[in-house]
């Protein structure tokens, strides 16, 4: 458990304890909530954030600089590798102690597995990672636990679908975490080759989550209340013919929501591919764009906490 958020860096799914989500997500709803009736926040007046992307992003970026925004604060930003000083072979360490001196929090993606820790270890101020490489976005995995709470009214006793590359896919490897601090049953649903990681699936069965890993979607839909979707990551291969024999592997459209349990949540961290068609999008439990929405607050939430001002 965190005891006192202030100055902590967000680094990994397993640093939460179910207490910290909800310190979390009562934050978030007060902020939406608040948001909804007009109001308008000056906590983080005077105070800085740094973005620094090396790897593209639209959602989990403009959320967290229209976070800061929103709470008052100003922001300043490192678009790619290309336009900082990483492309002149500057490390990781020396980024963070620069940023250090200009910014009040740092949020940072970056394709190396570790590197938000990295920088972690010598930054003066909170880092949150907002992804790195395949290894981790916590971020995402707490406005993904807020949604399901939101859309579904309860964590415990679901069971829950991840479908697509969960060999590579940080967003999964973050919620998987947090999901096995609730009574839930996994379905892990990829092909052979996607499959999430060894050790992973040991570490849930360990904490006695219900896990069936499975390459049939279909069964997966029949018996779940949630299907998490992600998209086949064509950056994450070297070899592009594998790639393009993976990236139709399964498909989400109203001809499979036939099959699922009526009912069903369906989310996506975005961006998709074709992995769920445009028509599913008219489904009342299409959650993916509500699930971008609840970003927005979940890291309006996120900075306040690290900041020491909620």
């Amino acid at each position: 458990m965190i005891e006192n958020f202030k100055g902590t860096h967000i680094l990994h799914g397993n640093q939460f304890a179910k207490e910290d989500l909800d310190k979390v997500m009562q934050v978030a709803d007060e902020f939406e909530k608040g948001l909804k009736n007009g109001e308008t926040y000056d906590l983080m007046r005077g105070k800085v954030l740094a973005a620094l992307f090396f790897e593209p992003s639209t959602r989990t970026r403009l959320s967290f600089e229209s976070a800061m925004l929103r709470l008052g604060g100003g922001v300043i930003s490192v678009a790619s590798a290309a336009t900082s000083s990483a492309a002149k072979g500057e490390s990781i360490a020396d980024t963070a102690l620069t940023v250090s001196q200009y910014a009040d929090v740092i949020v940072m993606r970056h394709p190396q597995i570790g590197s938000a820790a990295e920088a972690a270890e010598v930054a003066k101020i909170p880092v949150i990672n907002a992804g790195d490489g395949a290894g981790q976005h916590p971020t995402q995995a707490l406005l993904d636990v807020h949604t399901i709470k939101k859309e579904i009214d309860k964590l415990d006793g679901i069971q829950v679908s991840l479908v697509g590359d969960l060999k590579y896919g940080r967003t999964v490897h973050a919620l998987v975490e947090l999901l096995s601090l609730y009574d839930i049953g996994l379905r892990l649903v990829s092909p052979a080759s996607l499959k999430m990681p060894t050790d992973m699936v040991s570490n849930l069965k360990e904490k006695g989550v219900d896990v069936v890993e499975t390459e049939n979607l279909p069964e997966a839909v029949a018996g779940s209340d949630l299907l998490y979707v992600t998209r086949i990551q064509k950056e994450r291969f070297s070899d592009v013919a594998e790639y393009e024999k993976l990236k139709g592997a399964y498909v989400v459209d109203n001809a499979m929501l036939q099959k699922a349990k009526e009912g069903i949540v369906i989310m996506h961290p975005l961006p998709r591919v074709d992995e769920i068609t445009t028509e599913v999008d008219s489904y009342k439990g299409a959650a993916y764009f509500r699930q971008v929405r609840n970003g927005v607050f979940v890291r309006m939430a996120l900075l306040a906490v690290v900041s020491g001002l909620k």
